[in-house]
């Protein structure tokens, strides 16, 4: 069952606690990162208590907002029971690591999430595993760049412990007046999860499904090793599920799943295409491919990009090629610790 969309404001972004359904508010709070703009929350007021689906970036700003939000529905920080969240990004989860501290909220996250939050330190920088595999996608120079970046001062000292209990997929949480669903969708994340309340009509996709942007793949401390194969399985797992109102982590409500997922499914079957297309024309590593190959719906060279973009783009490619030679398109093997690939005979 598809809920109705409640009317939403023009901007997604604006501030308060904004209703999406009976006894469900969005609430956006603000991020450090300006291309995300912000991060949405749930707020559910159940019988049993307030739940929240995801939490913010545990900064003073982020806190301000969700507090004023709960305030215009009669609530404080410290009426929340429990925060489920979607997965271990900081704009997801830090905030209910920093509220846990001051009120002792309750916090539950997918399983598979523990390997990367256990492996977290932050003096081995902040993507050590993505710079050991840029330099197998042939990109030393992007490599270094991103091992030399300095953590920044939003970065610093961000709560990144375990949680009290792990969410496990196919299990239902049952709330005084719902239960939510939660299926493992792995691929934005190793352990991502969505939470579905059926009976409302109501997908909570966190960055599995989002309106306007395509949600990178993979980048965690401890990814898995064929992120974007996992993550068009998540796709499809969604997509056979009844339609529902799609809430996402960051851009608006929309009024369908399926559309969205059956629009980002074409958009890699595009890219595994365009990829392709590239090696055929001579272009042996995923950096090669993604130097290649236009970004963003400007259709940017790669070199424009900043760095961080240009990792995502050339990790992005580097799995879409992993697709390509597990299908049996490409050829692929290892020399002097770059991939290389080439099409099948």
């Amino acid at each position: 069952m598809t809920a109705p969309v409640v009317e939403q404001p023009t901007d997604w972004t604006e501030p308060g606690a904004h209703p999406v359904a009976a006894g469900v508010h969005r609430v956006p709070l603000p991020l450090p990162i300006p291309a995300l703009h912000a991060v949405n929350v749930y707020v559910i007021e159940d019988a049993a208590g307030l739940v929240v689906i995801d939490s913010g970036w545990a900064m003073p700003d982020a806190r301000t907002s969700l507090a004023d939000g709960l305030r215009s529905l009669g609530h404080r920080l410290d009426d929340v029971t429990q925060f489920l969240v979607t997965h271990a990004h900081w704009d997801h989860y830090s905030q209910a690591l920093a509220l846990r501290e001051s009120f002792g909220t309750r916090v539950r996250i997918g399983r598979g999430e523990r390997p990367s939050i256990e492996a977290f330190d932050a003096r081995k920088g902040l993507h050590p595993r993505q710079v050991e595999l840029l330099r197998c996608c042939g990109a030393d120079a992007l490599a270094a760049e991103i091992a030399g970046m300095a953590v920044q001062r939003s970065e610093q000292d961000v709560p990144h412990t375990l949680p009290d209990a792990w969410l496990d997929d196919g299990e239902r949480v049952a709330l005084g007046g719902r239960g939510l669903d939660v299926f493992a969708t792995p691929g934005h994340t190793r352990g991502h999860v969505v939470l579905r309340d059926a009976a409302a009509g109501l997908l909570f996709a966190g960055d599995h499904v989002l309106p306007h942007i395509t949600p990178s793949i993979g980048l965690e401390t401890e990814p898995e090793r064929k992120p974007l194969r996992s993550y068009l399985d998540s796709l499809r797992l969604v997509r056979n599920m009844p339609d529902t109102l799609l809430l996402p982590a960051h851009g608006p409500v929309a009024p369908s799943v399926h559309t969205r997922v059956d629009q980002l499914l074409e958009h890699h079957a595009e890219r595994l295409d365009a990829a392709a297309e590239r090696v055929r024309a001579g272009h042996r590593t995923a950096f090669e491919v993604a130097a290649a190959m236009p970004w963003t719906r400007r259709r940017r060279a790669l070199s424009d990009l900043d760095a961080f973009s240009r990792m995502l783009a050339v990790l992005e490619i580097d799995a879409h090629l992993d697709v390509l030679a597990d299908q049996g398109v490409l050829d692929a093997h290892e020399e002097s610790g770059v991939r290389r690939y080439a099409p099948r005979a």
